[in-house]
């Protein structure tokens, strides 16, 4: 009996090490996005590619401020604006959300590759890679605005396109959602807001469209395109309310661990656990 009892310890042990090693492993979490439809400035160059852009305002954008801006593609936050937008971002900078690192999408460019839509019913698509509750609002410029200036608060329409209720769940690693587009004529932005309510940290993105006219079509990133750069990203999640994790490529896959270690951490306490049970088990019967 004795001898039982002193292998009884070390299995109650490994037990417990292998569930305090499974409870302490960080739970996975993300955020971030950029619109897909209509197509962002960033998505756009991302999807002609960070090392050959093929539009001359792509080309430009890599020359000033290198390919790290189109990798990280799903970054253009602000940590902390708590919905106080206008005081965080200054009229001009509303593209980068008056980041540096960004500068370039503040270009007031008339070659930004754009899509073409017509006043009236439109949906929306906008690439997560996560899920967050909070609010997307969707903005358009103006009749007149004149897109050769840098884009002010001010050329923002104030009735919004659409305003949307983001939840934690998003399909296929997208936010899908109907609006009305106004009536306008020309080159115009649609300026999106993304605020969270889980979090102080928003998102921003610009995206250039054309009303009633052709465009220099814009390309949204294929799931391939993103899964090729996904190990170049630079994008920390952590630090915005606990999110840790690196992009997901759909809903599907930010279902699963961010790495082996969850699993890995698991099976060894499952090895653990089973092998000191077997050695209770030979023990017992050399004992019979």
């Amino acid at each position: 009996m004795p001898s039982i009892r002193r292998t009884a310890a070390p299995v109650a042990a490994a037990t417990l090490a292998a569930a305090s090693l499974i409870a302490l492993t960080p739970t996975a979490a993300q955020a971030h996005g950029a619109v897909f439809n209509p197509v962002s400035r960033v998505a756009a160059c991302y999807a002609e590619g960070p090392e050959t852009p093929k539009s001359q305002v792509c080309k430009d954008l890599v020359a000033d401020s290198g390919t790290q801006p189109l990798y990280d593609w799903n970054e253009v936050n602000i940590a902390n604006a708590n919905g106080q937008h206008q005081a965080v971002i200054p009229d001009g900078k509303l593209c980068s959300a008056n980041r540096d690192k960004y500068r370039a999408l503040d270009w007031a460019r008339t070659d930004w590759p754009a899509t073409a839509v017509n006043a009236g019913a439109f949906g929306f698509r906008i690439r997560v890679t996560a899920a967050h509750s909070g609010t997307m609002t969707m903005y358009v410029t103006k009749q007149g605005f004149d897109p050769t200036k840098p884009l002010k608060w001010s050329d923002l329409d104030s009735t919004p396109a659409a305003v949307y209720n983001t939840t934690r769940t998003a399909t296929d690693g997208f936010y899908a959602f109907n609006g009305t587009l106004p009536a306008r004529t020309g080159r115009h932005i649609v300026y999106m807001v993304w605020q969270r309510n889980d979090s102080p940290e928003a998102f921003y993105s610009c995206s250039d469209v054309t009303f009633g006219g052709a465009a220099k079509t814009a390309q949204a990133p294929t799931e391939a395109k993103i899964a090729a750069g996904a190990a170049l990203s630079t994008v920390s999640h952590a630090g915005h309310g606990g999110d840790e994790q690196p992009p997901a490529l759909s809903a599907e896959t930010a279902a699963q661990p961010a790495s082996p270690l969850p699993l890995a951490l698991a099976g060894a306490g499952a090895l653990a656990v089973f092998g000191a049970g077997s050695l209770l088990l030979t023990r017992r019967r050399g004992q019979n």
